[in-house]
C-alpha cells in the first residue's frame, strides 16, 4: 500500500522515522512518500520536502511567512494527488496538517492522525475538524484518552514511541567515562543546554540559559545543537563563553549530563526518560506570549508535568526565566541538591504511566490492519 506522511518539525521527523520503519515491517509492499526530514528519509521514505522549509512557529513568524506557507499547502496537495496514496498520515503540526486533512478527506483519501495536535492546551475547537476530517486518531499520551472521550471520541492509548527510541539508543551507549571521550569533551561534570530547534527559540532562550555558566565553575557546559541551525547563530550568542556546541548528539549529551536546562517540548520528555534532572525554560516574543496567555488552557507547558498532572519539573516561563531563578532551581537538581532525589523518583513513576515499549510497532500494525479492512470492504462493494 501507499502511505503519504507529513511531519513539520524535528520531533515529528523522529516519530515519523520510527513509524516508517515499522510500516515497512508490517507491510512488505509499502511505498512511502513524506514531507519530513533526514530521519524519515533514512528510515526508508522518499523525502519530497524537508521540514526546514515548513518550521514557522510563533504568531509573528507565521505572519511574515504567509506566502511561503500558502505555496507549501498548494505543493503538498499536488504531491498527494500525484502519488495517490491509500492513506495520508499527519504527525502533529496542526496549522498546516488540518488544512491538508480537509483537502485529503474531501478528495476521498483515508486520513490518519499520528501524534495528536495539542488541542488540550489551546484551540480546543479544532476537535470539530478532527471529527470531520480524520478517520483514525493515534495518540501518544495517556491523558489524551479522557480529553477525546469528553468530545465523544473513543481512542485507545497504545504507548509512547519515545520509550522505544530512548531504550534503543541507550542500549548502544558506552559507560559514562567513554561517552565523554566519544563526545570529545573533558571528563568533568556536565550541564546540558537544550535550547530548542527553531531559530527564534534559540535567540530568546539560549542567552538566558548562559547566564548560569559563571555560577558553576566546577561544571562544563554543552549545547545540544541541531544541524538545521547555522553554526554562526550559536557562535554569535556564545561569544567567548566556555561552552561547546555539539550537534545531533542530544541523547548522548543527556545520557552524560548531571542536569539540563531544557526548552519546553519533546525534549522535556526525552530528558526525563534519560533520568536527567531538568529545569524547563521558555521565552517567546511579546505578541506570541500575549496570545498564548489568552488562549492556553493547561497549567503546565512541559510534557513531564502534563503527564504527571503536577509540577514535577520546575517551569520558568517568560518573566520568571531570570538568572536568579535559574541559579536556584539548577542548584537544587544537581548532585547533592534538595530536589534531585525526589525528581528522579518521580521520573520512575512517569515511566510507569507511559507504559511498555513497542508503541511504534503496535500503531503501525493497527494502521495496516485498518487499511486492509477498508480495502476488503471496498472490494466487496
Amino acid at each position: 500500500m501507499k502511505y503519504f506522511i507529513i511531519a513539520g518539525e524535528q520531533s515529528g521527523d523522529l516519530h515519523g522515522s520510527n513509524l516508517v520503519r515499522e510500516l515497512i515491517v508490517a507491510d512488505k509492499n509499502a511505498e512511502i512518500e513524506c514531507w519530513g526530514g533526514d530521519l524519515m528519509e533514512s528510515a526508508g521514505a522518499t523525502l519530497l520536502v524537508h521540514y526546514r522549509k515548513m518550521a514557522f512557529m510563533g504568531f509573528i513568524a507565521v505572519i511574515k511567512n504567509l506566502s511561503a506557507i500558502s505555496r507549501n499547502i498548494k505543493l503538498c496537495k499536488r504531491h498527494i494527488i500525484e502519488f495517490k496514496p491509500d492513506v495520508v498520515i499527519f504527525i502533529d503540526y496542526p496549522g498546516f496538517n488540518l488544512r491538508i486533512a480537509g483537502f485529503a478527506k474531501k478528495s476521498g483519501y483515508r486520513t490518519f492522525y499520528y501524534i495528536s495536535p495539542k488541542l488540550w492546551a489551546w484551540n480546543e475547537g479544532r476537535v470539530k475538524k478532527i471529527k470531520k476530517f480524520i478517520d483514525r486518531m493515534f495518540i501518544i499520551f495517556p491523558f489524551e484518552v479522557d480529553f477525546y472521550k469528553k468530545h465523544g471520541l473513543t481512542i485507545e492509548y497504545q504507548g509512547n514511541p519515545l520509550i522505544d527510541e530512548t531504550e534503543k539508543r541507550i542500549s548502544t551507549f558506552p559507560d559514562k567515562k567513554n561517552m565523554y571521550r566519544n563526545l570529545g569533551i573533558e571528563e568533568k561534570p556536565l550541564i546540558a543546554f537544550l535550547a530548542g530547534s527553531r531559530r527564534h527559540e534559540i535567540e530568546l532562550i539560549l542567552p538566558e540559559m548562559m547566564k548560569t555558566i559563571h555560577h558553576f565553575p566546577g561544571y562544563q557546559f554543552v549545547i545540544a545543537g541541531v544541524k538545521n541551525i547555522p553554526d554562526d547563530l550559536y557562535l554569535k550568542i556564545i561569544g567567548k563563553a566556555p561552552v561547546k556546541v555539539i550537534k545531533e548528539k542530544t541523547y548522548e549529551i543527556l545520557y552524560t549530563a548531571d542536569a539540563a536546562l531544557v526548552t519546553s517540548g519533546t525534549a522535556t520528555l526525552e530528558a526525563a526518560l534519560h533520568g536527567t534532572p531538568q529545569v524547563v525554560c521558555y521565552k517567546g516574543d511579546f505578541f506570541s506570549m500575549l496570545i498564548a496567555w489568552m488562549v492556553v488552557k493547561v497549567k503546565f507547558i512541559s510534557l513531564v508535568n502534563l503527564i504527571m498532572g503536577s509540577e514535577v519539573v520546575k517551569e520558568l516561563v517568560q518573566y520568571d526565566l531570570t538568572e536568579k531563578a535559574l541559579l536556584e532551581e539548577l542548584t537544587a537538581i544537581l548532585p547533592g541538591g534538595a530536589k534531585r532525589e525526589k525528581l528522579l523518583s518521580d521520573y520512575v513513576v512517569l515511566k510507569i504511566k507511559l507504559g511498555s515499549s513497542g508503541a511504534s510497532g503496535r500503531i503501525a500494525r493497527e494502521m495496516v490492519r485498518e487499511l486492509k479492512k477498508c480495502r476488503g470492504e471496498e472490494e466487496k462493494r
